[in-house]
């Protein structure tokens, strides 16, 4: 069995933390990058309704590129990020999306930590 790491998602205007989810290295994340924050904010959600997926992060990389990242399950990360991607390209421009099942602890904690 994968360890577990604890990933702090949101913090509200007294710096507390609204939502805490643990993720199980059996997981997978997910990853849209669009041009443009209207094409991302479709594209999430999107990934939201889509699947049972939960919304970790959004990085903006500068140039007007910006990015999603989600997680939950294999199957639930593949069939948002395949939503997401759709809806990015029908409204906006689609730079890219990748899943990455069982991300290992490094990579979690200094992408998502």
């Amino acid at each position: 069995m994968g360890s577990l790491i604890q990933v702090n998602f949101i913090r509200d205007n007294k710096n507390q933390f609204l939502l805490e989810e643990n993720l199980n290295m059996n997981d997978a994340i997910g990853l849209i990058e669009t041009k443009g924050l209207l094409a991302l904010i479709e594209a999430t959600d999107a990934m939201a309704k889509a699947a049972n997926v939960q919304i970790v992060k959004r990085v903006d990389i500068g140039g007007a590129f910006v990015t999603t990242i989600v997680s939950g399950d294999v199957g639930s990360v593949r069939a948002a990020v395949e939503a997401g991607a759709n809806a990015a390209a029908q409204v906006g421009e689609l730079v890219g999306s990748h899943i990455i099942a069982r991300p290992s602890e490094g990579l979690t904690g200094a992408f998502l930590g």
